[in-house]
Protein backbone atom coordinates (compact mmCIF):
# COMPACT_ATOMS: atom_id res chain seq x y z
CA UNK A 1 0.00 0.00 0.00
CA UNK A 2 1.42 3.38 -0.91
CA UNK A 3 2.58 5.63 1.97
CA UNK A 4 2.20 9.48 2.12
CA UNK A 5 4.32 11.49 4.61
CA UNK A 6 2.39 14.27 6.37
CA UNK A 7 4.30 16.30 8.99
CA UNK A 8 6.23 13.35 10.23
CA UNK A 9 3.24 10.91 10.36
CA UNK A 10 2.76 7.84 8.25
CA UNK A 11 -0.82 7.85 6.95
CA UNK A 12 -1.94 4.22 7.21
CA UNK A 13 -5.59 4.28 8.40
CA UNK A 14 -8.18 7.04 9.10
CA UNK A 15 -7.78 6.35 12.82
CA UNK A 16 -4.05 6.72 12.53
CA UNK A 17 -4.50 9.96 10.61
CA UNK A 18 -6.74 11.39 13.34
CA UNK A 19 -4.30 10.38 16.05
CA UNK A 20 -1.42 11.87 14.11
CA UNK A 21 -3.26 15.18 13.69
CA UNK A 22 -4.08 15.32 17.42
CA UNK A 23 -0.43 14.64 18.26
CA UNK A 24 0.71 17.38 15.87
CA UNK A 25 -1.67 19.91 17.36
CA UNK A 26 -0.62 18.97 20.90
CA UNK A 27 3.07 19.32 19.98
CA UNK A 28 2.54 22.73 18.45
CA UNK A 29 0.55 23.92 21.47
CA UNK A 30 3.23 22.68 23.81
CA UNK A 31 5.93 24.44 21.78
CA UNK A 32 3.95 27.68 21.82
CA UNK A 33 3.43 27.39 25.57
CA UNK A 34 7.15 26.82 26.17
CA UNK A 35 8.00 29.78 23.92
CA UNK A 36 5.52 31.97 25.80
CA UNK A 37 7.01 30.93 29.14
CA UNK A 38 10.54 31.64 27.84
CA UNK A 39 9.41 35.04 26.54
CA UNK A 40 7.81 35.74 29.90
CA UNK A 41 11.04 34.82 31.70
CA UNK A 42 13.09 36.96 29.33
CA UNK A 43 10.73 39.87 29.89
CA UNK A 44 11.16 39.50 33.64
CA UNK A 45 14.95 39.53 33.19
CA UNK A 46 14.74 42.55 30.90
CA UNK A 47 12.51 44.40 33.34
CA UNK A 48 14.89 43.49 36.14
CA UNK A 49 17.91 44.63 34.15
CA UNK A 50 16.17 47.86 33.12
CA UNK A 51 15.20 48.50 36.73
CA UNK A 52 18.76 47.80 37.86
CA UNK A 53 20.13 50.03 35.12
CA UNK A 54 17.74 52.82 36.05
CA UNK A 55 18.64 52.34 39.68
CA UNK A 56 22.34 52.53 38.91
CA UNK A 57 21.72 55.52 36.69
CA UNK A 58 19.90 57.28 39.51
CA UNK A 59 22.69 56.35 41.91
CA UNK A 60 25.40 57.62 39.55
CA UNK A 61 23.42 60.75 38.86
CA UNK A 62 23.03 61.40 42.59
CA UNK A 63 26.76 60.79 43.24
CA UNK A 64 27.67 63.13 40.42
CA UNK A 65 25.41 65.82 41.82
CA UNK A 66 27.32 65.56 45.10
CA UNK A 67 30.60 66.63 43.48
CA UNK A 68 31.51 70.27 42.87
CA UNK A 69 34.12 70.50 40.12
CA UNK A 70 36.45 73.49 40.40
CA UNK A 71 38.67 74.28 37.42
CA UNK A 72 41.73 76.34 38.35
CA UNK A 73 41.18 78.72 35.45
CA UNK A 74 42.64 82.10 34.45
CA UNK A 75 41.21 85.24 32.88
CA UNK A 76 43.52 85.33 29.86
CA UNK A 77 41.48 84.51 26.73
CA UNK A 78 43.55 81.44 25.80
CA UNK A 79 43.28 79.92 29.27
CA UNK A 80 39.62 80.79 29.85
CA UNK A 81 38.73 79.07 26.55
CA UNK A 82 40.60 75.90 27.55
CA UNK A 83 38.91 75.90 30.95
CA UNK A 84 35.47 76.31 29.37
CA UNK A 85 36.21 73.44 26.96
CA UNK A 86 36.97 71.22 29.96
CA UNK A 87 33.77 72.34 31.66
CA UNK A 88 31.73 71.42 28.58
CA UNK A 89 33.43 68.02 28.44
CA UNK A 90 32.51 67.33 32.08
CA UNK A 91 28.88 68.36 31.47
CA UNK A 92 28.70 66.26 28.31
CA UNK A 93 29.88 63.16 30.17
CA UNK A 94 27.42 63.89 32.97
CA UNK A 95 24.49 64.24 30.54
CA UNK A 96 25.11 60.71 29.24
CA UNK A 97 25.02 59.31 32.78
CA UNK A 98 21.79 60.87 33.99
CA UNK A 99 19.57 63.89 34.36
CA UNK A 100 21.41 65.43 37.31
CA UNK A 101 24.06 67.89 36.14
CA UNK A 102 26.99 68.59 38.51
CA UNK A 103 28.20 72.03 39.48
CA UNK A 104 31.30 73.07 37.52
CA UNK A 105 33.01 76.28 38.64
CA UNK A 106 35.75 78.31 36.96
CA UNK A 107 37.88 80.04 39.55
CA UNK A 108 38.48 83.16 37.46
CA UNK A 109 34.71 83.70 37.32
CA UNK A 110 34.03 83.00 40.98
CA UNK A 111 35.65 85.98 42.61
CA UNK A 112 37.34 89.12 41.33
CA UNK A 113 39.45 89.07 44.47
CA UNK A 114 43.12 88.98 43.46
CA UNK A 115 43.81 85.94 45.60
CA UNK A 116 41.06 83.65 44.29
CA UNK A 117 43.66 81.48 42.54
CA UNK A 118 45.17 80.59 45.91
CA UNK A 119 41.91 78.68 46.67
CA UNK A 120 41.92 78.89 50.48
CA UNK A 121 40.16 82.31 50.46
CA UNK A 122 37.29 80.59 48.61
CA UNK A 123 36.64 78.00 51.32
CA UNK A 124 33.99 80.14 52.99
CA UNK A 125 32.06 80.35 49.71
CA UNK A 126 32.33 76.60 49.17
CA UNK A 127 31.10 75.91 52.68
CA UNK A 128 28.25 78.42 52.59
CA UNK A 129 26.99 77.49 49.14
CA UNK A 130 27.52 73.75 48.83
CA UNK A 131 27.89 72.08 52.22
CA UNK A 132 24.29 70.83 52.42
CA UNK A 133 24.19 68.62 49.31
CA UNK A 134 27.87 68.17 48.44
CA UNK A 135 30.23 65.35 49.41
CA UNK A 136 33.38 66.31 47.50
CA UNK A 137 35.06 69.34 45.99
CA UNK A 138 37.23 68.19 43.12
CA UNK A 139 39.88 70.60 41.82
CA UNK A 140 41.74 70.31 38.54
CA UNK A 141 43.76 72.29 36.03
CA UNK A 142 42.51 73.28 32.60
CA UNK A 143 44.61 70.52 30.96
CA UNK A 144 43.43 67.77 33.33
CA UNK A 145 41.31 65.16 31.58
CA UNK A 146 38.62 63.48 33.71
CA UNK A 147 36.95 60.11 33.19
CA UNK A 148 33.75 60.70 35.17
CA UNK A 149 32.70 57.05 35.68
CA UNK A 150 36.14 56.06 36.97
CA UNK A 151 36.26 59.12 39.20
CA UNK A 152 32.97 58.11 40.82
CA UNK A 153 34.30 54.58 41.31
CA UNK A 154 37.40 55.98 43.03
CA UNK A 155 35.49 58.32 45.34
CA UNK A 156 33.19 55.48 46.48
CA UNK A 157 36.17 53.88 48.20
CA UNK A 158 36.52 56.76 50.62
CA UNK A 159 34.33 57.74 53.55
CA UNK A 160 32.87 61.09 52.58
CA UNK A 161 31.84 61.75 56.19
CA UNK A 162 35.50 62.05 57.23
CA UNK A 163 37.97 64.89 56.74
CA UNK A 164 39.84 63.65 53.66
CA UNK A 165 42.44 65.21 51.36
CA UNK A 166 43.00 63.16 48.19
CA UNK A 167 45.50 63.52 45.36
CA UNK A 168 48.53 62.26 43.49
CA UNK A 169 51.36 62.57 46.00
CA UNK A 170 54.52 64.55 45.31
CA UNK A 171 57.43 64.98 47.68
CA UNK A 172 60.78 66.74 47.74
CA UNK A 173 63.79 64.55 47.15
CA UNK A 174 65.94 67.02 49.06
CA UNK A 175 65.19 70.14 51.07
CA UNK A 176 64.67 73.09 48.75
CA UNK A 177 64.66 76.86 48.92
CA UNK A 178 61.19 77.13 47.36
CA UNK A 179 59.84 75.28 50.42
CA UNK A 180 62.05 77.18 52.84
CA UNK A 181 64.11 74.02 53.49
CA UNK A 182 61.24 72.52 55.49
CA UNK A 183 61.50 68.90 56.68
CA UNK A 184 65.26 69.13 56.10
CA UNK A 185 66.01 65.88 57.95
CA UNK A 186 63.67 63.87 55.72
CA UNK A 187 62.02 65.95 52.98
CA UNK A 188 60.34 62.88 51.43
CA UNK A 189 58.06 62.47 54.45
CA UNK A 190 55.73 65.37 53.58
CA UNK A 191 53.37 64.76 50.65
CA UNK A 192 51.56 67.40 48.61
CA UNK A 193 49.26 67.07 45.57
CA UNK A 194 50.14 67.37 41.93
CA UNK A 195 47.42 69.74 40.76
CA UNK A 196 47.71 68.41 37.19
CA UNK A 197 46.24 65.06 38.30
CA UNK A 198 43.34 66.67 40.13
CA UNK A 199 42.80 66.65 43.89
CA UNK A 200 39.82 66.49 46.21
CA UNK A 201 38.59 67.68 49.59
CA UNK A 202 35.74 66.01 51.40
CA UNK A 203 33.06 68.48 52.43
CA UNK A 204 33.71 67.99 56.16
CA UNK A 205 37.32 69.06 55.58
CA UNK A 206 36.25 72.05 53.46
CA UNK A 207 33.88 73.12 56.25
CA UNK A 208 36.65 72.78 58.81
CA UNK A 209 39.01 74.89 56.70
CA UNK A 210 36.33 77.56 56.20
CA UNK A 211 35.75 77.78 59.96
CA UNK A 212 39.47 77.93 60.70
CA UNK A 213 40.07 80.64 58.11
CA UNK A 214 37.24 82.69 59.57
CA UNK A 215 38.77 82.55 63.04
CA UNK A 216 42.43 82.69 61.97
CA UNK A 217 43.08 84.68 58.76
CA UNK A 218 46.01 83.58 56.62
CA UNK A 219 49.28 84.93 57.98
CA UNK A 220 51.78 84.10 55.23
CA UNK A 221 52.95 87.10 53.20
CA UNK A 222 54.09 85.14 50.14
CA UNK A 223 52.49 82.49 47.96
CA UNK A 224 55.30 80.66 46.15
CA UNK A 225 54.32 77.01 45.61
CA UNK A 226 50.57 76.83 46.09
CA UNK A 227 50.18 73.04 46.06
CA UNK A 228 52.78 72.67 48.81
CA UNK A 229 51.42 75.53 50.89
CA UNK A 230 47.82 74.24 50.75
CA UNK A 231 48.99 70.81 51.93
CA UNK A 232 50.96 72.45 54.73
CA UNK A 233 47.94 74.47 55.82
CA UNK A 234 45.64 71.43 55.79
CA UNK A 235 48.18 69.35 57.73
CA UNK A 236 48.19 72.07 60.44
CA UNK A 237 51.44 70.90 62.08
CA UNK A 238 50.04 67.41 62.54
CA UNK A 239 46.56 68.38 63.69
CA UNK A 240 44.97 67.95 60.27
CA UNK A 241 44.95 65.15 57.70
CA UNK A 242 47.88 64.15 55.53
CA UNK A 243 47.37 63.84 51.81
CA UNK A 244 45.92 60.41 50.91
CA UNK A 245 47.60 59.17 47.70
CA UNK A 246 45.17 58.05 45.01
CA UNK A 247 46.81 55.88 42.31
CA UNK A 248 43.97 56.56 39.85
CA UNK A 249 44.79 60.28 39.83
CA UNK A 250 47.35 60.27 37.02
CA UNK A 251 49.48 62.69 35.01
CA UNK A 252 50.31 60.40 32.11
CA UNK A 253 48.98 61.48 28.75
CA UNK A 254 45.54 60.15 27.84
CA UNK A 255 47.06 58.12 24.97
CA UNK A 256 49.53 56.34 27.25
CA UNK A 257 49.10 52.56 27.70
CA UNK A 258 49.61 53.14 31.43
CA UNK A 259 46.27 54.91 31.90
CA UNK A 260 43.75 52.07 31.70
CA UNK A 261 43.09 52.40 35.45
CA UNK A 262 43.21 56.20 35.59
CA UNK A 263 40.32 58.45 36.55
CA UNK A 264 42.35 61.46 35.46
CA UNK A 265 45.08 62.08 32.91
CA UNK A 266 46.94 65.17 31.80
CA UNK A 267 47.70 66.80 28.46
CA UNK A 268 51.45 66.75 29.00
CA UNK A 269 52.56 68.47 25.84
CA UNK A 270 53.40 72.01 24.88
CA UNK A 271 50.30 73.72 23.49
CA UNK A 272 50.65 74.94 19.91
CA UNK A 273 47.92 77.16 18.49
CA UNK A 274 49.31 77.77 15.02
CA UNK A 275 52.68 78.58 13.53
CA UNK A 276 55.35 79.36 16.14
CA UNK A 277 55.98 83.04 16.74
CA UNK A 278 58.90 84.26 14.63
CA UNK A 279 62.23 84.72 16.40
CA UNK A 280 62.22 88.32 15.20
CA UNK A 281 58.95 88.86 17.09
CA UNK A 282 60.64 88.19 20.43
CA UNK A 283 63.13 90.63 21.93
CA UNK A 284 65.19 89.18 24.80
CA UNK A 285 66.66 91.49 27.43
CA UNK A 286 69.31 90.05 29.77
CA UNK A 287 69.88 91.84 33.09
CA UNK A 288 73.47 91.64 34.23
CA UNK A 289 76.20 93.65 35.92
CA UNK A 290 79.97 93.98 35.59
CA UNK A 291 80.89 91.40 38.23
CA UNK A 292 79.02 88.68 36.31
CA UNK A 293 80.35 89.46 32.84
CA UNK A 294 83.09 86.86 33.19
CA UNK A 295 81.18 83.86 34.54
CA UNK A 296 77.47 84.13 33.76
CA UNK A 297 77.46 85.71 30.31
CA UNK A 298 79.69 82.97 28.79
CA UNK A 299 77.09 80.43 29.96
CA UNK A 300 74.36 82.31 28.10
CA UNK A 301 76.49 82.31 24.96
CA UNK A 302 77.20 78.57 25.27
CA UNK A 303 73.54 77.72 25.69
CA UNK A 304 70.49 79.63 24.54
CA UNK A 305 71.82 82.87 22.97
CA UNK A 306 72.00 81.30 19.49
CA UNK A 307 68.26 80.55 19.69
CA UNK A 308 67.41 84.26 19.97
CA UNK A 309 67.37 86.58 16.97
CA UNK A 310 67.10 89.76 19.06
CA UNK A 311 69.02 89.91 22.34
CA UNK A 312 70.73 92.65 24.34
CA UNK A 313 72.65 92.59 27.60
CA UNK A 314 71.91 95.43 30.01
CA UNK A 315 74.59 96.24 32.57
CA UNK A 316 76.10 98.99 34.67
CA UNK A 317 79.23 98.86 32.52
CA UNK A 318 79.77 98.94 28.76
CA UNK A 319 81.82 96.02 27.47
CA UNK A 320 82.06 95.79 23.70
CA UNK A 321 83.16 92.14 23.59
CA UNK A 322 79.76 90.97 24.85
CA UNK A 323 78.43 93.63 24.01
CA UNK A 324 76.58 95.25 26.92
CA UNK A 325 74.43 98.36 27.06
CA UNK A 326 74.84 100.72 30.01
CA UNK A 327 71.38 102.08 30.81
CA UNK A 328 72.77 104.75 33.13
CA UNK A 329 71.12 103.10 36.13
CA UNK A 330 73.55 102.21 38.95
CA UNK A 331 73.71 98.52 39.86
CA UNK A 332 71.94 97.54 43.05
CA UNK A 333 72.52 94.44 45.15
CA UNK A 334 68.82 93.61 45.10
CA UNK A 335 65.58 94.66 43.49
CA UNK A 336 66.76 96.12 40.15
CA UNK A 337 63.48 97.97 39.62
CA UNK A 338 65.17 101.01 38.11
CA UNK A 339 67.04 98.87 35.59
CA UNK A 340 63.96 96.86 34.61
CA UNK A 341 61.81 99.93 34.01
CA UNK A 342 64.60 101.42 31.91
CA UNK A 343 64.57 98.22 29.80
CA UNK A 344 60.80 98.44 29.37
CA UNK A 345 61.01 102.07 28.29
CA UNK A 346 63.89 101.37 25.88
CA UNK A 347 61.86 98.59 24.27
CA UNK A 348 58.94 100.94 23.63
CA UNK A 349 61.06 103.80 22.34
CA UNK A 350 63.89 102.16 20.38
CA UNK A 351 62.55 98.90 19.04
CA UNK A 352 60.05 98.78 16.19
CA UNK A 353 56.39 98.35 16.96
CA UNK A 354 56.46 95.26 14.74
CA UNK A 355 58.21 93.42 17.61
CA UNK A 356 55.26 92.38 19.80
CA UNK A 357 57.01 90.47 22.61
CA UNK A 358 59.64 91.35 25.21
CA UNK A 359 61.24 88.75 27.49
CA UNK A 360 63.31 89.92 30.47
CA UNK A 361 65.61 87.33 32.07
CA UNK A 362 68.44 87.30 34.58
CA UNK A 363 71.97 86.46 33.50
CA UNK A 364 71.63 83.10 35.30
CA UNK A 365 68.30 82.19 33.68
CA UNK A 366 68.33 79.21 31.31
CA UNK A 367 65.57 79.41 28.72
CA UNK A 368 64.31 77.65 25.60
CA UNK A 369 63.49 80.28 22.99
CA UNK A 370 62.27 77.67 20.50
CA UNK A 371 59.67 76.38 22.97
CA UNK A 372 58.70 79.92 23.89
CA UNK A 373 58.05 80.61 20.21
CA UNK A 374 55.55 77.74 20.16
CA UNK A 375 53.91 78.67 23.46
CA UNK A 376 53.41 82.30 22.41
CA UNK A 377 51.43 81.15 19.38
CA UNK A 378 48.56 80.69 21.86
CA UNK A 379 48.57 84.28 23.11
CA UNK A 380 47.25 87.42 21.46
CA UNK A 381 49.87 90.22 21.59
CA UNK A 382 47.13 92.82 21.12
CA UNK A 383 46.00 91.89 24.64
CA UNK A 384 47.95 93.01 27.75
CA UNK A 385 49.83 89.78 28.50
CA UNK A 386 52.28 89.31 31.39
CA UNK A 387 53.36 85.68 31.41
CA UNK A 388 55.61 83.50 33.59
CA UNK A 389 55.63 81.76 36.97
CA UNK A 390 53.11 83.44 39.26
CA UNK A 391 53.77 84.26 42.90
CA UNK A 392 51.57 86.16 45.31
CA UNK A 393 52.13 88.75 48.01
CA UNK A 394 49.69 89.50 50.84
CA UNK A 395 46.81 87.79 49.04
CA UNK A 396 45.08 86.91 52.29
CA UNK A 397 44.42 90.60 52.90
CA UNK A 398 44.27 92.28 49.49
CA UNK A 399 47.75 92.10 48.02
CA UNK A 400 48.63 91.26 44.43
CA UNK A 401 50.05 88.60 42.14
CA UNK A 402 53.27 88.96 40.20
CA UNK A 403 55.50 87.08 37.76
CA UNK A 404 58.71 86.11 39.51
CA UNK A 405 61.69 87.47 37.59
CA UNK A 406 64.17 84.60 37.76
CA UNK A 407 62.15 82.29 35.53
CA UNK A 408 61.69 85.02 32.94
CA UNK A 409 58.99 87.67 32.50
CA UNK A 410 57.20 87.82 29.15
CA UNK A 411 55.39 91.03 28.16
CA UNK A 412 53.24 91.89 25.17
CA UNK A 413 53.93 95.36 23.84
CA UNK A 414 50.34 96.25 24.67
CA UNK A 415 50.95 95.42 28.35
CA UNK A 416 54.03 97.66 28.50
CA UNK A 417 52.19 100.52 26.82
CA UNK A 418 49.40 100.31 29.38
CA UNK A 419 51.92 100.19 32.21
CA UNK A 420 53.65 103.39 31.08
CA UNK A 421 50.34 105.11 30.40
CA UNK A 422 49.45 104.50 34.05
CA UNK A 423 52.41 106.43 35.48
CA UNK A 424 53.02 103.60 37.95
CA UNK A 425 56.76 103.48 38.58
CA UNK A 426 59.43 102.20 40.99
CA UNK A 427 59.51 103.79 44.40
CA UNK A 428 63.31 103.24 44.40
CA UNK A 429 65.94 101.80 42.03
CA UNK A 430 66.47 98.81 44.33
CA UNK A 431 62.78 98.00 44.80
CA UNK A 432 61.87 94.42 43.77
CA UNK A 433 61.13 94.86 40.08
CA UNK A 434 58.84 91.85 39.63
CA UNK A 435 56.74 92.77 42.65
CA UNK A 436 56.40 96.44 41.66
CA UNK A 437 55.33 95.40 38.15
CA UNK A 438 52.76 93.02 39.66
CA UNK A 439 51.46 95.75 41.94
CA UNK A 440 51.13 98.14 39.00
CA UNK A 441 49.20 95.71 36.83
CA UNK A 442 46.99 94.75 39.75
CA UNK A 443 46.09 98.41 40.12
CA UNK A 444 45.21 98.48 36.43
CA UNK A 445 42.98 95.43 36.80
CA UNK A 446 45.18 93.45 34.42
CA UNK A 447 45.89 89.92 35.69
CA UNK A 448 49.24 88.23 35.31
CA UNK A 449 49.10 84.86 33.56
CA UNK A 450 50.66 81.80 35.15
CA UNK A 451 52.55 79.10 33.29
CA UNK A 452 54.12 76.28 35.33
CA UNK A 453 56.60 75.77 32.50
CA UNK A 454 58.65 78.73 33.79
CA UNK A 455 60.74 77.93 36.87
CA UNK A 456 62.27 80.25 39.43
CA UNK A 457 64.62 77.53 40.67
CA UNK A 458 66.80 74.65 39.39
CA UNK A 459 65.48 71.25 38.21
CA UNK A 460 66.76 69.61 41.41
CA UNK A 461 64.47 71.88 43.42
CA UNK A 462 61.33 70.25 42.00
CA UNK A 463 59.94 66.71 42.39
CA UNK A 464 60.85 64.43 39.49
CA UNK A 465 57.22 63.36 39.06
CA UNK A 466 56.20 67.01 38.74
CA UNK A 467 58.71 67.73 35.97
CA UNK A 468 57.99 64.43 34.19
CA UNK A 469 54.77 65.74 32.63
CA UNK A 470 56.15 69.15 31.67
CA UNK A 471 57.89 70.62 28.64
CA UNK A 472 59.86 73.26 30.56
CA UNK A 473 60.51 76.73 29.20
CA UNK A 474 63.03 77.93 31.79
CA UNK A 475 65.05 77.29 34.95
CA UNK A 476 67.01 79.67 37.12
CA UNK A 477 70.26 79.80 39.09
CA UNK A 478 73.66 78.14 38.58
CA UNK A 479 74.22 77.25 42.21
CA UNK A 480 75.74 73.77 42.72
CA UNK A 481 74.85 72.60 39.21
CA UNK A 482 76.45 72.52 35.76
CA UNK A 483 74.21 75.04 33.94
CA UNK A 484 75.41 73.96 30.50
CA UNK A 485 74.48 70.37 31.27
CA UNK A 486 71.09 71.48 32.63
CA UNK A 487 70.38 73.43 29.46
CA UNK A 488 71.25 70.59 27.10
CA UNK A 489 69.44 68.02 29.21
CA UNK A 490 66.25 69.95 29.80
CA UNK A 491 65.87 72.83 27.35
CA UNK A 492 67.92 72.43 24.17
CA UNK A 493 65.86 72.14 20.94
CA UNK A 494 67.16 68.64 20.18
CA UNK A 495 65.16 67.32 23.17
CA UNK A 496 61.92 68.06 21.37
CA UNK A 497 60.10 65.57 19.24
CA UNK A 498 57.27 66.70 16.99
CA UNK A 499 54.40 64.22 17.30
CA UNK A 500 50.87 64.63 16.00
CA UNK A 501 51.16 68.40 15.95
CA UNK A 502 52.23 68.61 19.60
CA UNK A 503 55.57 68.80 21.32
CA UNK A 504 56.00 65.92 23.73
CA UNK A 505 58.82 65.76 26.18
CA UNK A 506 60.92 62.63 25.73
CA UNK A 507 63.59 63.22 28.36
CA UNK A 508 64.20 60.13 30.48
CA UNK A 509 64.35 61.21 34.10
Amino acid sequence: MPREEERGCLLVTPLAVAACLLLSLFTRALALNIAAEELKDQSKILVSQTSEKNGNSRKVSKELKEIVFVIQSQRNSFHSKRADDLKQNILKQAAVLGKEIPTVLLIHLMDRHEGAWTILPLMHDFSASYSRNTSWIFFCEEDTRIHIVRLLEVLRRYDKSKELFLGKALHDDESTIIHHYAFAENPTIFKFPDFAAGWALSMPLANKLAKRLKNEPLKSDFTIDLKYEIALYIWEKGNGPHLTPVPEFCTEDVDSPKTSHCATTFANFLPICGDPVKKTDIFVAVKTCRKFHGDRIPIVKQTWEAEAALVEYYSDYTESSIPTVDLGVPNTEKGHCGKTFAILERFLNLHPSTTPWLVIVDDDTLISISRLQKLLSCYNPSEPVILGERYGYGLGSGGYSYITGGGGMVFSREAIQRLFASKCRCYSNDAPDDMVIGMCFSGLGIPVTHSPLFHQARPVDYPKDYLSHQVPISFHKHWNIDPVDVYFRWLAPKLEDLQEGHIRFKEDL
